[in-house]
């Protein structure tokens, strides 16, 4: 199988090789000369076997729109594109009825991996049409984990379905990674008690009921840095977050741990929280509770 892939940043240049590695043939473009194996969208078409194939892996939003309308002027009709950015599920209806004037398909992608996907292979949530998802699945089987199929693809349902379980799954992770966090804020506070916070994660890995892979990446983070005395306690988030949390609103479904986590990250950009300032007033006004001046 040939296929393009638009985008060959962190992720997209990753997965053009795992895709070379399980025997798909990859024509990628990238607006970066150092990386681009074409010059330009027109020579990308150019270069795939119809009915063409496109992936695009660029950041979700204005760009993504850009580049699916760039590359439905190259494409011709029975073509089909996948978006495995981390577009908002939404968007999909909207790219979907784009390339469809065109007679062009279209598929959504969830895609999780991120920077050890290349070798450790990616977990893969797709939505479109059966047929469309069938003639994909030796792009799919390239990119996932080895082992049984459905451990690390799934058909999740029609166009949009794809990346609302990517929406879903990087919710649950904001809420297991605030977990992880306050469990090691805990613990570094006891260290009258806890003498070796590193060592304490580190024994979990094997036979405790919270083992995990996200563990594994905290203990190498506290082997590298132990007080985590490098880094800044400020934490961005890509938007997923949000979206899971505007949905639930939508549709009444409570997700308090979920929603706390978002929280959380702003909190974690206030070097001076104006809420708590509000909360140690009123502390001082209703009980007469000391203050710390500024």
């Amino acid at each position: 199988m040939h296929i393009g892939l638009v985008g060959l940043g962190k992720m997209g240049g990753n997965m053009r090789e795992r895709l070379r590695r399980g025997g798909v043939e990859v024509t990628g473009y990238d607006p970066n000369p150092e990386v681009t194996d074409v010059a330009d969208l027109a020579a990308l078409a150019a270069a795939l076997p119809a009915p063409r194939v496109v992936w695009i892996m660029v950041p979700s939003g204005a760009i993504t729109d850009q580049v699916i309308a760039d590359v439905s002027a190259v494409l011709e009709p029975g073509d089909l594109v996948i978006d495995g950015g981390n577009s908002r599920f939404t968007d999909d209806a909207v790219h979907s009825a784009q390339l469809a004037e065109k007679k062009i398909r279209f598929v959504d992608c969830g895609v999780s991996g991120g920077i050890w996907g290349l070798e450790n292979g990616y977990g893969l949530m797709a939505g479109g049409d059966p047929a469309d998802i069938e003639e994909l699945l030796p792009v799919f089987d390239a990119l996932r984990p080895e082992g049984p199929r459905d451990e690390g693809f799934v058909h999740a349902g029609s166009v949009g379905a794809g990346h609302y379980s990517k929406m879903v799954h990087n919710g649950i992770e904001y809420a297991l990674m605030q977990a992880w966090a306050e469990g090691f804020e805990l613990m570094d506070a006891r260290d009258d008690l806890i003498h070796d916070v590193p060592g304490v994660f580190k024994a979990w890995q094997r036979g405790t009921v919270v083992r995990s892979w996200l563990l594994e990446l905290l203990v190498k983070a506290l082997e590298a840095d132990p007080e985590l005395a490098d880094i800044e306690g400020y934490v961005e988030d890509s938007g997923e977050g949000r979206w899971t949390v505007h949905d639930a609103l939508d549709h009444a479904v409570p997700v308090p741990t979920i929603s706390a986590a978002i929280f959380a990250r702003f909190v974690s950009r206030q070097k001076d929280s104006p809420s708590m300032k509000a909360v140690a007033a009123l502390r001082k006004q209703f009980g007469g509770h000391a203050v710390r001046k500024a």
